[in-house]
C-alpha cells in the first residue's frame, strides 16, 4: 500500500521533513505521482530500524549530575526543574543522576545512558545544562543522539550553571589528583601534601 507522505509521517510518528532527510540519505524511496507528489511504501517503511521509528514511541530520559555530594541541592534544583519541563509537555520520562565529576565517564548512570541511546530506545535526551552531561566531550554523546534519532533540549544552552566556578575547581582538583597518585603512588607524602595543597587553593575560589 502506498500512502502520501503526510500519512506515512503520521504513520511512523515522524515530522515531515524527517522523511525527506531520510530519503536524500538513501535509506527509504519514494514514487512520484503524474503530478510529483510523493508516495510511500508503508511495507518498506515499516521495516524501518527501531532507532529509525518514531521518537514518541520512545521515553524522554532527563540526566542530572552534581560533581560532590554538598551540591545535593543543586542536584535537586536540577531533577524538579527536568520533571516540570517533561510534565508540562507532556512526555513519558524518567530522570537519571549522577554524583561525580564532569571529566569522569565512567559514572553509572552516564554508562547506562550511553547504551540506552545506541540500542535505539531513548528517544529524547532532556539536561538542564550542557555541561551537565559532560565537562568535555559532550559532543561526542549528542553526534550518538543524532545516529540513533535521538533528540537533545538543553533547557539553559546559554547560561552556565551556578556553581560553575566551583565545579571546575573540583573537576581540575581530581584530575591533578588522579596524575599525581599514579606518579607518586596513591599513599606517599608527596602525593598526600599537594592534594591537601591543592584543597586549600580550590577552597578560597
Amino acid at each position: 500500500m502506498r500512502v502520501s507522505i503526510g500519512q506515512a509521517a503520521k504513520e511512523l510518528g515522524v515530522s515531515i521533513p524527517t522523511l525527506r532527510r531520510w530519503e536524500a540519505e538513501g535509506k527509504i524511496r519514494s514514487e512520484r505521482t503524474p503530478k510529483g507528489h510523493r508516495r510511500y511504501d508503508l511495507a518498506q517503511l515499516h521495516g524501518l530500524k527501531p532507532y529509525e521509528a518514531s521518537r514518541t514511541n520512545r521515553p524522554t530520559v532527563c540526566y542530572a549530575r552534581v560533581s560532590s555530594p554538598d551540591q545535593k541541592e543543586d542536584l535537586f534544583r536540577q531533577v524538579s526543574l527536568l520533571e516540570t519541563f517533561c510534565a508540562a509537555n507532556g512526555w513519558t520520562y524518567e530522570v537519571v543522576q549522577d554524583l561525580g565529576s564532569g571529566v569522569n565517564y565512567n559514572k553509572q548512570a552516564l554508562q547506562q545512558l550511553i547504551k540506552r541511546i545506541c540500542s535505539g530506545t531513548v528517544g529524547r535526551l532532556v539536561l538542564t545544562h550542557k555541561d551537565r552531561l559532560l565537562r568535555l566531550g559532550s559532543e561526542l554523546v549528542f553526534s550518538l543522539c543524532e545516529a540513533y534519532n535521538t533528540e537533545v533540549v538543553i533547557l539553559n544552552p546559554g547560561d552556565q550553571p551556578v556553581s560553575f566556578e566551583e565545579e571546575l575547581a573540583q573537576d581540575v582538583l581530581e584530575i591533578i589528583t588522579v596524575f599525581s597518585a599514579r606518579l607518586y603512588g596513591s599513599r606517599s607524602p608527596k602525593n598526600r601534601k599537594l592534594v591537601e595543597t591543592l584543597r586549600e587553593v580550590a577552597a578560597q575560589l
